[in-house]
C-alpha cells in the first residue's frame, strides 16, 4: 500500500504567505516531516494528530542526516499515510528537494511539488524594492555561499557576480561573505556597492540592515551570530527607505 507525498513549500515564516494548497496538505496529512524554519506558527495548522518529526538540519549544529530523511519520507508512505514534507522557502531554492524525489521514484512511491514564496522575494517585499529594474538591474541571481564543507565555492562564476547591473541574492553566506567581497572588489566591483543583510525575513524577529558591500564584509567579520540571513548586493539593495523608490 502506498500513500502519497507532498512537499510544502513554507515559505519564510508567516503562515499568511503559505499557497491555499499547501494549507489544504498541512490540514489533511498524516504525518509532516518539517525543516526547523518551517516550525513554529506554521505547524499549527497541521491535522489535529498529525505525527510531527522534526528533520532540520543548521550549520554547527546536530542535524538529521539527509538518507534519513530520505529513507523517513518512504517507510511512512509504504504505510499508506499522507505525508507532508515541509521545506523552508520555496522547495526548489537551495532545499535539497531532488535528492528526496529521487529516492521516492526509486521506491515507486508518488509525491507532488508545492511551490512558495523564497526568503530573497519576502525580504525584497519587507524592504520595498524590487528585484529587478528596467535598465539598471536586467538580471537577478541566487546563489549558495557555502559548498559542502562550509567554505566558499571553488567554482563561482565571478565575472556574474561582479556585474554591476544585476541583483544578487546570497543564502548561507554569512561566514564567507568577507572572502566572497574581497574577491568581487579585486575583480572591480565597486567597494561602496549597496548591500542589504536580513534577517528572520517576515517574522517578528525580522530585520534588514543596509551596507555597502566593504561595511558589510567588516560587520560579519566583528560579528559571531549563527541566525540565519540573506545578503542582498547591487543596485536596488539601498531599498526604498533611503533610495526614495
Amino acid at each position: 500500500m502506498s500513500g502519497f507525498v507532498s512537499f510544502v513549500s513554507s515559505g519564510p515564516g508567516d503562515p499568511d504567505l503559505l499557497t491555499v494548497k499547501a494549507v489544504k496538505r498541512l490540514a489533511e496529512a498524516d504525518v509532516v516531516l518539517y525543516d526547523d524554519l518551517s516550525s513554529g506558527p506554521i505547524l499549527d495548522l497541521a491535522r489535529a494528530g498529525a505525527d510531527l518529526i522534526s528533520v532540520g538540519k543548521r550549520a554547527g549544529r546536530p542535524s538529521a542526516k539527509q538518507d534519513h530523511v530520505n529513507q523517513l519520507l518512504v517507510d511512512h508512505a509504504l504505510t499508506g499515510a499522507r505525508v507532508v514534507r515541509l521545506k523552508s522557502g520555496d522547495a526548489g531554492i537551495f532545499g535539497r528537494l531532488e535528492e528526496e524525489t529521487t529516492t521516492l521514484d526509486a521506491a515507486g512511491v508518488p509525491y507532488e511539488v508545492i511551490p512558495g514564496v523564497t526568503s530573497a522575494s519576502a525580504a525584497a517585499a519587507a524592504a520595498g524594492i524590487p528585484l529587478t529594474r528596467r535598465l539598471t538591474a536586467r538580471r537577478v541571481q541566487f546563489l549558495t555561499g557555502a559548498d559542502v564543507t562550509g567554505g566558499l565555492p571553488e567554482d563561482l562564476n565571478w565575472a556574474a557576480l561582479a556585474d554591476p547591473t544585476a541583483t544578487t541574492v546570497i543564502y548561507m553566506g554569512k561566514r564567507t561573505f568577507p572572502a566572497m567581497a574581497a574577491e568581487l572588489i579585486a575583480r572591480g566591483l565597486s567597494p561602496d556597492t549597496p548591500a542589504m543583510l536580513a534577517h528572520g525575513v517576515s517574522t517578528a524577529a525580522q530585520d534588514l540592515e543596509r551596507f555597502t558591500i566593504a561595511t558589510l564584509s567588516a560587520h560579519l567579520q566583528e560579528t559571531a551570530s549563527q541566525t540565519p540571513a540573506l545578503i542582498f548586493y547591487g543596485p536596488l539593495a539601498t531599498g526604498r527607505d533611503e533610495a526614495g523608490q
